[in-house]
């Protein structure tokens, strides 16, 4: 009998038959925020801390988790693949974004990351186009907790530019909003909705970019003091401190992105979308992503070893310590969860390294670097189009001609190879018979998409890029400071301190699953971050 007891004791513990209905329940966060820093490097965060306050950078060292080597797994490093692989926790090969734009060979022409004629803009002049999250082919830990909640979840993205909204929110997202320069407005599209919510139309009818043009750009510290920069940068003399703005108002609504005042101008956004969706206000878990466009705009016209960069995160830093302490009184203190990252890092100006005997190099500018080259040797007439360092062969003309592809794209990348400037040239094809190390050839197989890429990828030396400006420089390749990127985790769910094992940019998606108990998105490749799980 009292064997008979225990087999059913057991049968219904290993069933899950209980007497008493289980009065226990999984506990989330109110609110997850997700804020991409485009173009931040990892070193910002140590390079500039003597100047941060206490509650912006320091307090998430203090309070939250840090990944010190955080890396992209993939290439190329530009800001439409990082927002994409940071929500999907997948890579070019399966989410369909391999670059801010790429190649069609069936459209013949030039495919931007979230062009989409079917949709219509709304809440502006549409001078650019209707976007939509369309070309994404994995979902996104957005989509997710849509799923997991059965769509009560609200899912909002907020950026200056349009991708960097729409693709962080996935296609079941309830809002993405970028900023229309034409306009001044924030706007979105027809795939999410038939007009502008009340809260962000009457947003846009204040023109909060025109106060702020009312703002000068003066240094938070005495000039000479940015020991951290260089203080011999020619555009100091050309624009000196402080800078006036004022001549801009209803004028010129895009120059803001290129000031301080457009990270001020994105969270003031943010904040009215959280006050107008009522983001955090219940126990049904919320999404907001953030996408500071800012430093990218500055970064590329002047280079990280400027004031103008050591300024632009002495301004962030206290913007982030505003919006934590709105966050503690609106959500709640312990209620959110908040990471911080980058969608990519940035090269060094070529000219400042050459003065201090470093290597690099600023090439001719040319955004078909590659056609020029070949031009050379007369293959261009074989080529159909050069994108993201790849070359597209004329497959039609080839078959015409009855010329062997194989032939053809063997005898380019020796042409290719010969260029001084170049590392190293290979076929797409055959990425894993590539003399590369191994951690180099896998970011190629992670960002080779088959149905989008070329023919022949070309691969340049570290510190080489392509940049008209000579004051200023770019991003986009496999070496450490284009994918080195931050990784700062703090609020539910996440312990204090720090973790020095390599992560990848793809591990960010399943942890927050991981953290929300739901599932990865549906391309997933990342691992959980286990470390930092409170």
């Amino acid at each position: 009998m009292k064997r008979g007891i225990v087999v059913i004791a057991w049968m219904m513990s290993v069933y899950g038959l209980t007497a008493q209905p289980s009065k226990t329940s999984v506990k989330s966060p109110k609110l997850v925020v997700g804020m991409m820093v485009d173009q931040m490097r990892w070193d910002f965060i140590y390079r500039y801390q003597h100047r941060y306050g206490e509650g912006g950078f320091k307090r998430i060292l203090r309070e939250g988790f840090t990944n010190e080597d955080a890396h992209i797994p993939f290439v190329q490093t530009v800001t439409a693949i990082g927002h994409a692989c940071v929500y999907t926790g997948s890579v070019p090969a399966f989410n369909g974004i391999m670059g801010n734009e790429w190649y069609d060979r069936s459209l013949k022409r030039s495919m931007y990351c979230v062009e989409d004629d079917s949709v219509s803009v709304i809440g502006g002049k549409g001078n650019f186009g209707p976007m939509s999250p369309r070309n994404l082919q994995s979902t996104t830990i957005s989509d997710e907790l849509e799923l997991a909640t059965n769509f009560r979840s609200k899912i909002v993205g907020v950026a200056l530019k349009d991708r960097g909204s729409i693709l962080p929110v996935g296609r079941s997202g309830d809002a993405a909003y970028w900023y229309e320069t034409s306009s001044g407005n924030f706007i979105s599209s027809s795939w999410y909705m038939k007009s502008l919510p009340e809260w962000a139309a009457y947003f846009n009818a204040r023109k909060v970019v025109d106060s702020l043009y009312g703002l000068p750009w003066a240094l938070s510290y005495p000039f000479g003091s940015y020991t951290q920069s260089d203080q011999l940068n020619p555009s100091y003399v050309k624009n000196p401190f402080p800078r006036d703005f004022s001549a801009n108002k209803g004028k010129t609504y895009g120059a803001i992105a290129s000031t301080p005042w457009g990270n001020t101008l994105t969270m003031a956004f943010s904040i009215a979308a959280i006050e107008g969706e009522q983001l955090g206000a219940d126990s049904i878990t919320d999404l907001l992503a953030i996408s500071l466009s800012t430093p990218d705009y500055i970064g590329h016209a002047v280079g990280p070893n400027s004031v103008e960069i050591e300024d632009v995160y002495i301004k962030l830093d206290r913007e982030l310590a505003a919006f934590f302490s709105y966050l503690d009184k609106k959500v709640g203190k312990g209620n959110y969860l908040f990471f911080l990252t980058a969608d990519h890092g940035v090269a060094h100006v070529p000219a400042f390294m050459q003065s201090h005997n470093l290597p690099a190099k600023a090439m001719r500018s040319n955004k078909n670097a590659e056609m020029a080259t070949l031009k050379k040797f007369g293959l261009s007439r074989l080529v159909e189009a050069t994108a993201n360092h790849q070359v597209y062969l004329n497959h039609h003309y080839l078959d015409s001609m009855k010329a062997p592809r194989e032939a053809v794209k063997h005898y380019f990348i020796e042409r290719l190879n010969e260029e001084p400037d170049v590392l190293l040239a290979f076929d797409n094809a055959s990425i894993a018979m590539v003399n590369l190390p191994a951690e180099y050839k896998e970011m190629f197989q992670k960002g080779y998409n088959r149905e989008l890429a070329g023919d022949i990828q070309v691969v340049y030396r570290p510190g080489y890029i392509y940049s008209s400006n000579p004051a200023g420089t770019t991003h986009g390749s496999m070496y450490p400071y284009d994918s080195h990127i931050p990784l700062l985790w703090m609020g539910w769910g996440v312990k204090q301190g720090a973790g020095y094992r390599k992560v990848y940019m793809s591990d960010i998606a399943p942890t927050v699953a991981a953290l929300l108990r739901i599932q990865a998105p549906s391309g997933n490749v990342g691992t959980i971050i286990h470390e930092l799980i409170k």
